[in-house]
């Protein structure tokens, strides 16, 4: 793919966080209903968080889960950051792809099925658990830029001549 203009890159950046924290937001969202709908002794109060829980289910995880992990592949397409050659761009589309495959193909139905049920177990507790710890983990990630080049990242900066400064058995700087 053809690197991105610089402006094209900026936009797509704030396009990708703004998504990004917009899926963390909603995860914590569900996560706070399943919890109330989950531990409320009031069926009309589980009725209703499971109610909520199906809206956004209904219009929100798809899209986000899928804006998110679309503008990030493009972002790591189009940049030198590349797929493939930074261990925690590799690690972020992996996590994002498992997590998007699991909002869409199993959060998404239990929520369904709870709102037919009109109550809610353990699992749309759990589930909203994990996501929301897997995308603070993401966030750190994206933060923090742990864990340097994959093997396929130092074969590339070798080949490229771009190794100035930095000992070829080793993807760490010297000087």
């Amino acid at each position: 793919m053809k690197p991105l203009k610089r402006s094209a890159r900026r936009s797509l950046l704030v396009a990708h966080v703004a998504v990004s924290v917009s899926w963390l937001g909603l995860t914590v969202g569900l996560l706070t209903l399943g919890i109330t709908a989950f531990l409320t002794g009031d069926p009309t109060a589980a009725q209703a968080a499971t109610r909520a829980m199906k809206i956004f289910g209904d219009w929100l995880v798809v899209p986000v889960a899928l804006l998110s992990l679309l503008s990030g592949l493009v972002l790591a397409l189009g940049t030198p950051w590349g797929l493939a050659r930074h261990r925690w761009v590799w690690t972020k589309f992996w996590l994002t792809l498992i997590t998007a495959a699991l909002s869409i193909f199993s959060l998404r139905p239990g929520i369904n099925e709870a709102a037919t049920r009109g109550a809610v177990d353990i699992n749309l507790v759990v589930a909203p658990s994990v996501a929301t710890a897997t995308y603070l983990f993401i966030t750190a990630v994206s933060v923090l830029k742990p864990w340097g080049l994959t093997r396929h990242g130092r074969r590339l900066r070798i080949q490229a001549g771009a190794g100035k400064g930095v000992d070829e058995r080793s993807p760490r700087r010297t000087a």
